[in-house]
């Protein structure tokens, strides 16, 4: 770190991982990855009681779609977790590709869904593959979504069809490093009294499940080692207060050039 960056952090206030998940519910009815990062989020040795943002696909084939789907819905629900918008179609479909009519009705499909679980219609969105366009982000605001992207992203079982990340620690220590940088120069705002810094993981994935527990205390080992001091409770535990973090991290101009993770950034600056 250099002088110059340390001289700024000395008047920035302190961090809290808010944590956000991918693609949910699981589908398996045996050892649920959905469920057992639930428990672990409700349970773990550094800060009990974590709440977190889950993005979800309210009519995935076989998950969303299924009683069995919506109950895990509903416990996110119960725990004090939030639920995003992220597709109500059969896959993971890409928004920008979708037939306008398709595109519309799922928006429209997903937070009824989601109204009719939560009580309340969802606030944000994260457009599959990170994805999206100035049509789409206009759309998104037309039903009361805005759009969260993500500062740290764990491989979590994606690389290449891996189940395993072998190299978890030193990849968020990499990218915090990066938000190290993005704080001291002021660009992430304060939300009551900390920086809100996103982490996005995938709760369909066994090998995030199986690991919770260590990435949480990874993101704790390596904001101290690039010297970022975390708030008191260093995760959200309070769904009022993590949602007017998400919401204040939220994309605000469709036509914003936002930092993606991994190749997204390069693939779609092609298409």
């Amino acid at each position: 770190m250099s002088p110059q960056t340390a001289e700024r952090l000395k008047s920035q206030p302190p961090i809290r991982f808010l944590l956000t998940f991918d693609d949910g519910p699981a589908r398996p009815r045996n050892d649920n990855p959905t469920l057992s990062i639930l428990d672990t989020l409700a349970r773990n040795p550094l800060q009990p009681g974590i709440k977190a943002l889950f993005f979800v696909q309210t009519r995935s084939s076989g998950a969303g779609e299924t009683d069995f789907g919506r109950s895990i819905l509903r416990r996110e629900i119960d725990e004090g977790h939030l639920l995003g918008f992220h597709t109500a179609t059969p896959h993971h479909a890409n928004h920008r590709f979708l037939d306008p009519a398709v595109f519309e009705q799922s928006l429209d499909d997903g937070v009824a869904d989601i109204a009719s679980i939560q009580g309340s219609a969802p606030t944000l969105v994260r457009p599959p593959f990170w994805n999206y366009d100035k049509r789409t982000f206009a759309i998104y605001q037309q039903h009361g979504l805005h759009i969260l992207l993500t500062d740290l992203s764990a491989n979590d079982g994606k690389i290449y069809g891996f189940k395993a990340s072998p190299t978890r620690r030193s990849h968020m220590l990499h990218l915090l490093a990066g938000v190290r940088e993005r704080i001291a120069a002021g660009e992430l705002p304060e939300v009551d009294g900390s920086i809100p810094v996103v982490v996005t993981f995938h709760d369909i994935n066994s090998y995030t499940a199986d690991h919770m527990a260590e990435y949480l205390q990874i993101l704790m080992d390596c904001a101290r080692a690039v010297q970022l001091p975390t708030a008191a409770k260093p995760f959200y535990d309070d769904k009022g207060a993590l949602e007017r973090a998400a919401l204040a991290r939220s994309i605000r101009d469709g036509a914003q050039a936002a930092p993606l993770p991994g190749f997204w950034n390069w693939l779609w600056e092609l298409i």
